[in-house]
């Protein structure tokens, strides 16, 4: 089984898509990955302190260091 991070591009999907208020399974099957990779992007990307949303930029930026 192998493994990849989801790219800028995804995430800036999955953002978009969220805003607009698909459900997180619509969004996995349209992005071809596991819903609960989905989940864990969130889990880990999610501004909690300020309004719990979900940050492509920070999620990239974290992915990459």
């Amino acid at each position: 089984m192998s493994y990849t991070h989801l790219t800028s591009e995804e995430r800036y999907t999955f953002s978009t898509m969220r805003k607009q208020g698909h459900s997180i399974a619509y969004i996995a099957k349209a992005l071809d990955r596991h819903r609960s990779t989905l989940y864990r992007e969130l889990e880990r990307n999610s501004c909690n302190r300020i309004d719990c949303a979900y940050r492509p930029s920070k999620a990239q930026y974290r992915a990459l260091a």
